[in-house]
């Protein structure tokens, strides 16, 4: 995996390491107030001041940030979860189906699929990224051409979220409104136990819902390995 990093301005809080995996969260616009995001931002921002403030060791340091982020998550999934807000139009296969077959497209283009599960207001996907630097004419490209060439995960959510905002707009006959905020929580995953951890996790969110007893049984949940519905 590269080093090199790309940043993009948003809300919630990234660091977008290249040719990694990552686990992905996004919402629909009416999903979660913009109040409790920034409220939940505020409070990741203090944390990490404070650690930066206090730990100079820049591993440990690093450390201690990784794990505020992982909090920062948690505290936003609850929000999503816990009483969902909005219209919940994922909930209807027809829409739901429209963001499974857009995730499908880029599959074995821009990444490597390895699961993802589409919830009433918002989504979880886990994705390889290094697929882009295999498949790069030039594996030893230096710095500066990779970030011309190399499509990154803002770029590759832009593609996803773009693309199936048009179709399931089209469906529910909206007109001049986003169907998804436009920010995204992402979080790479640093070793064998996180990746585990955001698969078992993206697998049981809608049992965890109660929606069903099994993964299996969720018709929007898929895995590597099984073939997607429709």
């Amino acid at each position: 995996m590269d080093t090199l990093s790309t940043f993009h301005r948003s809300i919630l809080p990234h660091v977008s390491l290249i040719g990694a995996i990552f686990f992905i969260t996004w919402r629909c616009k009416d999903a979660l107030p913009i109040k409790i995001v920034r409220q939940l931002k505020a409070k990741y921002e203090s944390e990490v001041r404070r650690i930066c403030e206090r730990e100079f060791n820049p591993a440990k340091r690093q450390i201690l940030i990784h794990h505020a982020r992982y909090r920062f998550f948690k505290n936003y999934e609850h929000q999503l979860d816990d009483q969902p807000f909005g219209a919940c139009h994922l909930r209807k296969p027809e829409i739901a189906k429209i963001v499974m077959d857009k995730l499908h497209q880029f599959d074995e283009e821009l990444y490597d699929l390895i699961t993802y599960t589409i919830m009433p207001n918002h989504c979880h996907l886990v994705i390889d990224m290094s697929r882009q630097l295999v498949d790069a004419d030039d594996i030893y490209l230096d710095e500066k051409s990779l970030s011309l060439s190399y499509q990154p995960l803002h770029e590759v959510m832009r593609r996803i979220k773009g693309g199936s905002s048009r179709e399931i707009n089209k469906q529910l006959g909206l007109t001049g409104t986003p169907f998804w905020q436009k920010d995204s929580y992402d979080h790479y995953i640093r070793d064998q136990r996180a990746f585990r951890n955001v698969v078992g996790y993206t697998l049981g969110n809608a049992v965890a819902a109660g929606f069903v007893e099994e993964w299996q049984d969720w018709p929007f949940t898929w895995h590597r390995g099984m073939l997607p519905s429709g």
